[in-house]
Formats: structure tokens, C-alpha cells, sequence
């Protein structure tokens, strides 16, 4: 049976102070700040921080981040990678960085990670929940873990 983590950035500014988050239920979660980001890699960065916490097992990843979701379920990734890292524009990849180390944990892990859109501030308790940790995060300049 597959866990289900929902993730979330925020950013202040685009660039600017930004949070991500992740939670497995309100009693299990993490929280972090970057004092200069983008919201795109604030997404990334919940993602990864939440495969590194939740290293064993099959994990479904909940976001509303199109960014994240389309990558995996449009296969933007093998287009990436066929063309030596570069978008279908001729462009280098954005956020490359944080695309390998999550490509390392979610495509080459031998665990079976999925990933599943929701509509964000919609209602999802959980999405809302994830949201408040990110934007606190990037508000307050500090992270949480229970």
C-alpha cells in the first residue's frame, strides 16, 4: 500500500523569501525556508524533502503544482533527458539542479512513486494544510518538523 504525501510551496516575491512543505497527515510533516527562491523550485524542494524523509516504500506525491505533476505524468523528464538537458524550446532546463536529485529519488529509487494533481485552495484539508506550513515557512524565515 502506497503512502500519500502532500507537498506545497510559497514565495513572497518571485523571486523572493520562499517555504515548502510536506505532510503525511497533520501529525507528521516538515517545513523549510529559503531566504531567496522562486515558488517553481520551492515546489521541487517539498517534493524532494519529503522523499528523503519517506525513504522506503511506495509514496503517491499529492500537489497542486502543475510544474511537478506534468513533468511525470506528460514524460516531460525523457524529452529533457533525450536532449542533453534542454526544454523543448532549445533552452536549458530550469531548476536542473533540483530536477536531478528528484529524478534520483522518484524515477531511479526501485520504490514505485506516483503523483496526483489537486486543485490548490480548493477546500482538500490537507493541500490547505500544506500551503499554511510553506507560507509560514517563507513568512517566519524558519521550518517545523513534529
Amino acid at each position: 500500500m502506497s503512502r500519500t504525501i502532500y507537498t506545497d510551496g510559497s514565495c513572497r516575491g518571485n523571486p523572493g523569501p520562499g517555504g515548502w512543505a510536506w505532510a503525511e497527515g497533520a501529525a507528521y510533516f516538515g517545513s523549510g525556508y529559503d531566504p531567496q527562491t522562486t515558488n517553481q523550485r520551492m515546489e521541487l524542494l517539498a517534493v524532494i524533502e519529503a522523499l528523503r524523509e519517506i525513504s522506503e516504500g511506495d509514496v503517491e506525491i499529492v500537489s497542486d503544482s502543475n510544474y511537478v505533476i506534468k513533468c511525470f505524468h506528460d514524460r516531460w523528464y525523457q524529452g529533457w533527458l533525450r536532449r542533453g538537458w534542454k526544454n523543448s524550446q532549445g533552452q536549458p532546463v530550469a531548476n536542473r539542479d533540483l530536477w536531478e536529485q528528484l529524478f534520483a529519488l522518484a524515477l531511479d529509487s526501485g520504490r514505485t512513486i506516483t503523483f496526483r494533481w489537486v486543485k490548490g485552495h480548493s477546500g482538500d484539508p490537507m493541500n490547505d494544510f500544506v500551503d499554511a506550513l510553506a507560507t509560514e515557512a517563507a513568512d517566519q524565515g524558519t521550518g517545523r518538523r513534529s
